[in-house]
């Protein structure tokens, strides 16, 4: 394990989480999370996109600090597969972010960039690790639910540590702790095959017309900050433009249906995917692990869903951002609990 070193001009700690989708950076100063970012970044096109990405980040992010990071852009179909991915990302780091870098390894700790590929099957999506840490310093039994653009994380915390029974995505895949849903890039031909439509039920189209981000966006529940990606036709994001990729699920045109109907059939995919939660949240929860007064810590941009899923498991929901509220500057507070994972690496670093 690394250790990093306390020298004068490099007591900043920024933690990063380069996904495939998203760059998110936080800058943690005198224990305190000052500022954080998240820009997008389209990494199967390589890693120029990273580049292109991280020189838009504000100047701070390239300024010298001691730096932790954690990844899940290793999964990206732009690397051979995932421990080439770990190991490129790894080296990328090492030569971009001035100052000291080291990888966050969930189990295994903090180790150095070059160590990364023998540890790749610590280092590869361990991102849901470093929050689940984060929040056992905080509350030592809850379930942490971190619902993102893309997919949804269920981890138990019990005693202080993260308790999840698997750890690669595959193993956790199985055991419900990795739900492969979110609220921005998810199609929503993978919420269901049938929906409702004017008192009929019908197939969907097997294409991917529209997206979760689309349904969210007509319930007016997505914030516009987190709209970050490209729509799923790579045209607008109206509301009329939102209703015709939505009609186009179920082979029809926007004309033929009014704003309710569609409104209607966007609720029933955000209740198609808040089922899916549900489910694994049970599968989980029957273990028995966790007291029945255990909260459920919610982050992620979809963290609107992981409150309403609380709501239906009859526990308190607590946002990582109210949590660690006295670690925040009002700069950073907006985006703290979306950018979860790299705050957590950050202030996991920073007291380490």
């Amino acid at each position: 394990m690394t250790h990093f070193h306390p020298s004068a001009s490099l007591r900043r700690v920024i933690g990063w989480d380069l996904g495939g989708i998203h760059v998110k950076a936080a800058l943690v100063e005198e224990g305190r999370v000052r500022t954080v970012v998240q820009a997008p970044c389209p990494l199967w096109n390589g890693l120029p996109a990273l580049d292109a990405t991280f020189a838009a980040l504000p100047a701070w992010a390239h300024e010298p600090a001691r730096h932790a990071v954690t990844m899940t852009g290793e999964l990206t179909d732009c690397f051979a597969d995932r421990a080439d991915g770990v190991a490129q990302l790894a080296g990328w780091a090492a030569r971009n972010l001035a100052g000291e870098v080291a990888i966050y390894a969930g189990r295994a700790g903090l180790v150095a960039p070059e160590a990364a590929a023998p540890h790749a099957p610590d280092v590869a999506s361990a991102n849901w690790h470093a929050t689940a840490a984060l929040v056992g310093t905080l509350r030592p039994d809850a379930l942490l639910v971190d619902v993102g653009s893309t997919t949804a994380d269920l981890i138990p915390v019990r005693d202080g540590q993260p308790r999840a029974i698997g750890y690669s995505d595959a193993e956790r895949l199985e055991t419900g702790e990795l739900v492969y849903t979110g609220v921005v890039r998810t199609p929503l031909l993978a919420l269901s095959r049938t929906a409702p439509f004017r008192g009929r039920r019908t197939a969907l189209m097997a294409e991917c017309f529209a997206t979760t981000a689309d349904a969210y966006r007509l319930l007016s529940q997505l914030p516009e900050a987190e709209d970050q990606q490209d729509t799923a036709d790579l045209k607008g994001k109206s509301i009329p433009e939102t209703e015709i990729r939505l009609a186009r699920m179920i082979g029809r045109d926007r004309h033929e249906g009014s704003g309710d109907d569609w409104a209607r059939l966007a609720g029933f995919f955000a209740e198609a995917q808040l089922r899916l939660l549900h489910d694994a949240a049970g599968l989980i929860l029957s273990r028995g692990d966790l007291s029945d007064a255990a909260p459920i810590v919610i982050c992620g941009a979809g963290r609107f869903v992981a409150a309403r899923l609380a709501a239906r498991l009859g526990r308190p929901a607590e946002d990582l951002s109210d949590l660690i509220a006295p670690r925040l500057t009002p700069e950073a507070a907006a985006f703290a609990s979306t950018c979860g994972p790299a705050v957590a690496v950050a202030v996991l670093a920073a007291a380490g």
